[in-house]
């Protein structure tokens, strides 16, 4: 349910102060997690309040809050806080975005369920919000940290990524950390148990060595994706849905799969980002187009052809079924919907729309990607929460 993910860990080049981004956000909005200083649901896109003039370079979405990250490495946050994960040392929901406590030099962001991730410009990672299975990663599981603090032993980190209630890092030499709930082994370490609450190394394929060669992660709710620097894929955790990519993964996999190609042919290559939401994931390929797999019980996968799920990978169909979508840069995936931005816009849905999340005017299910108009130019970062979504 995260973010649009960056193909390496850096946070992306900030605008210029003459072409300040605005944040836009749809759907859901009951905890005032659209920051529009209402929590009227919204089926088309709205401005987030007080963020219009900062110069925005990325933003992440959990369950019910938002993250953006600005130019000048603070972050700015709003919607729900039950469990603190706005960071403002409080637990009292904001319908419009504030700043989060003590933190400068902020190089990337994540959002979880109802935590939330900073990675600074010293390798280091600070966690803030609930820390029910360890998701913080200071040593101990239970409670909540409505402030930032530092995640145990954690160094080199270029990437994070937040699940329901699982951490990811990506560290400089390609092999990843992972720490929180493990009942699915979505921390790919069988030793962790039930959950860790400090960082674990993920193993290799198999539960042979330590999976290296990393060059981007994403978390799904329960489950985790990895890039390598081949361009192939490896994916951990909750299969139930079919979402790790490879049918012979079983209900759930402890250690990482290679995903399969589309029909189960081969390997899947040629992928340069990924995301992963709550039963589903998305994968942008070098030639722009992109592959989808796991549950499409609300259309999300793009791909009328794929029933009610698909355990090997899809390929995402053009605007009303006609070709395939291409001329994608960013993709992201809510719980049960998916966003692509062109490289000349728009930005498209598809997905689950009870809420209005597809920002298409309607709340209607839609199997195939549709256009919306967002009123940005330029959009950098895009992601998706449990049923809103945000681009910046």
């Amino acid at each position: 349910m995260t973010l649009a993910a960056l193909i390496v860990g850096t946070a992306p080049s900030p605008a210029s102060a003459a072409q300040a981004i605005r944040v836009k956000a749809w759907g859901a909005n009951g905890s005032g997690q659209l920051g529009d200083a209402t929590t009227t649901e919204r089926h088309t896109p709205v401005t987030a309040a007080g963020v219009t003039a900062a110069d925005v370079t990325a933003i992440s979405a959990g369950v019910s809050h938002s993250l953006a990250l600005l130019a000048n490495g603070t972050i700015e946050a709003w919607g729900g806080n039950g469990s603190g994960q706005l960071g403002d040392g409080t637990t009292t929901n904001h319908p419009t975005p504030g700043t989060v406590t003590g933190l400068l030099s902020v190089r990337s962001i994540a959002a979880g369920e109802d935590f939330s991730l900073a990675r600074l410009g010293n390798g280091t990672v600070q966690a803030w919000g609930a820390n029910t299975a360890g998701q913080l990663g200071n040593g101990v599981a239970g409670g909540i940290n409505p402030l930032p603090a530092p995640v145990t032993g954690l160094t080199d980190v270029v990437a994070i990524a937040a699940g329901q209630n699982h951490a990811l890092a990506l560290l400089s030499n390609g092999t990843v950390r992972a720490w929180g709930g493990n009942l699915s082994g979505q921390l790919g370490n069988p030793g962790a148990g039930a959950g860790s609450p400090t960082p674990v190394p993920v193993v290799g394929v198999g539960g042979v060595g330590v999976l290296g060669n990393v060059k981007a992660i994403a978390a799904g709710d329960n489950f985790s994706i990895a890039l390598l620097n081949d361009g192939t894929l490896r994916t951990w955790g909750d299969n139930a849905a079919g979402q790790l990519g490879n049918p012979a993964a079983g209900a759930t996999s402890p250690t990482p799969v290679t995903v399969v190609g589309v029909g189960g042919v081969g390997v899947l290559g040629n992928v340069k980002a990924i995301a992963g939401g709550n039963s589903h994931t998305l994968a942008l390929l070098t030639d722009t187009t992109m592959r989808s797999w796991g549950n499409n019980g609300s259309g999300q996968l793009g791909n009328p052809a794929a029933g009610v799920g698909s355990t090997t990978p899809v390929t995402v169909a053009g605007p009303g079924g006609v070709g395939v979508l291409t001329d994608v840069a960013l993709i992201a995936a809510g719980d049960s919907h998916s966003i692509a931005y062109l490289t000349n816009g728009p930005v498209n849905t598809w997905g689950a729309n009870g809420s209005g999340q597809l920002g298409d005017g309607s709340v209607l299910q839609r199997n195939t990607p549709v256009a919306i108009r967002t009123g940005l130019l330029g959009i950098e970062s895009i992601a998706g929460g449990s049923n809103f979504s945000l681009a910046a």
